[in-house]
């Protein structure tokens, strides 16, 4: 909302230039990127640290990636914590068949013995991050709700909770990284829900799961009661696995399914992943959570604000990873506020340089991915296309290789590979 100019003879508890909404993957990797450019900032969360946060837990070679360009030491950190942190090379896609395909992930030139990809919950992933902010330049606020947002001439107060008590700060810019109930975008945007582009998950706990694949691979299992959804079993260190479902709202609403129904029917009856749960233990209570795709472009800045991660609807439609979106969302974000300090410019003229710069990079991705979400709708061209690459090491060659590489996987909406899917033997 914007405010009278009055608001401005007001005193503050806390004055800054910058201040960041929310201290998971977005608002952390934020907060490090901007200091280390040398910038001083607020960064506030509603909970304190560790705490869990409901997700897939899965980090991609993104991920590892913006850490690697972070600081090197956090990967390798990584690396030394195997008993937290599990090494992944890959994900298995399923079928509604029941039959899979294993796609490696790309090394990058990595070492083959170094995992491109990590499975961790997220109570240990963001509280790495959350111990590597550089205190010197970051002022953190953990535990500290928000509870207004008020845009003026001049910046932002925000008015929040500390220890029982009503605080304000003011600050010339904010950073959404609050995830999808963000309070700034729901303060200073018009989103609404979009079922169409909105998966609801569910995720549980299990340990003893068997059969777990070679190499750590997750595993995304397309059924047909959640298409283009899927169930997912995720590894972890310990003998454990997270373990879920995702679909989408509109079809939720559509089919008045029950989620919960649909998971713990596929874990005792699906005949490709009940033996699986035989000797299984769930560990932990069902949680829910919602999932902004971004298969619809949205602005991501205006006057005075940029959203990052989840907040700006940056998750993968296919696939529905979100985290290394988040984080590299984040560099941008930095890259483009630090331009902005320099010119003491945070218009929203100034700031869509982030919009612009980010979709730039990430855009063809997520529009193919978003493509082959709607592919994997149908349920007998996605049986076709798996049955096809079981009879063909070449053509599960060429497939492997799509899902590591843009200009590759843009064949998937080309008519004649599917053609060449059903003549080559």
């Amino acid at each position: 909302m914007i405010t009278p100019f009055s608001v401005l003879n007001r005193t503050y508890d806390i004055e800054a230039e910058i201040a960041i909404i929310g201290a998971g993957p977005a608002g952390t990797s934020t907060s490090i990127f901007l200091a280390r450019k040398g910038i001083p900032h607020i960064i506030f969360d509603k909970d304190d640290f560790p705490r869990d946060k409901i997700c897939g837990d899965g980090l991609s070679g993104k991920v590892v990636s913006v850490l690697e360009e972070m600081n090197p030491q956090f990967l390798q950190d990584l690396y030394n914590m195997p008993e937290t942190f599990l090494g992944s090379w890959g994900v298995y896609f399923a079928a509604p068949n029941g039959k899979g395909v294993n796609i490696p992930f790309r090394l990058n030139g990595r070492p083959i013995e170094q995992p491109p990809g990590f499975v961790a919950r997220r109570i240990d992933f963001d509280s790495f991050l959350v111990k590597n902010i550089e205190s010197r330049l970051a002022n953190p606020h953990f535990n500290c709700p928000i509870k207004s947002i008020e845009r003026n001439r001049q910046g932002i107060v925000l008015t929040f909770l500390q220890d029982g008590k009503v605080k304000t700060a003011f600050v010339k810019v904010v950073v959404g990284a609050g995830g999808d109930r963000c309070p700034v975008k729901r303060a200073l945007t018009t989103y609404r829900l979009a079922p169409d582009h909105y998966y609801a998950g569910l995720r549980t706990y299990f340990k003893n799961v068997g059969g777990m694949q070679e190499g750590n691979f997750i595993e995304l299992h397309f059924l047909d009661e959640v298409l283009p959804g899927y169930f997912w079993i995720f590894p972890l260190p310990g003998n454990r696995a997270n373990v879920g479902i995702g679909m989408l709202s509109r079809d939720i609403r559509a089919k008045r399914v029950n989620l919960r129904e649909i998971m713990f029917k596929a874990i005792k009856e699906n005949p490709t992943i009940r033996h699986r749960f035989e000797q299984a233990e769930e560990i932990d209570s069902v949680k829910g959570w919602g999932l902004p795709l971004a298969s619809q472009k949205r602005p991501l800045s205006g006057e005075r604000f940029v959203l990052v991660g989840d907040a700006g609807s940056l998750i993968d439609p296919f696939t529905g990873e979100g985290i290394g979106n988040a984080m590299f969302s984040a560099k941008i974000a930095a890259e483009v506020i630090a331009e902005a300090v320099e010119k003491n410019d945070y218009s929203a003229g100034f700031l869509k340089e982030y919009d612009r710069q980010l979709y730039d990079r990430l855009w063809d991705e997520i529009n193919l991915s978003y493509k082959i979400q709607r592919l994997v709708q149908h349920r007998w061209l996605f049986n076709f296309v798996i049955n096809r690459l079981h009879k063909n090491k070449r053509l599960m060659d060429t497939f492997s290789l799509m899902f590591n590489d843009l200009d590759m996987r843009e064949k998937l909406k080309s008519p004649l590979f599917y053609l060449r899917l059903l003549f080559n033997n």
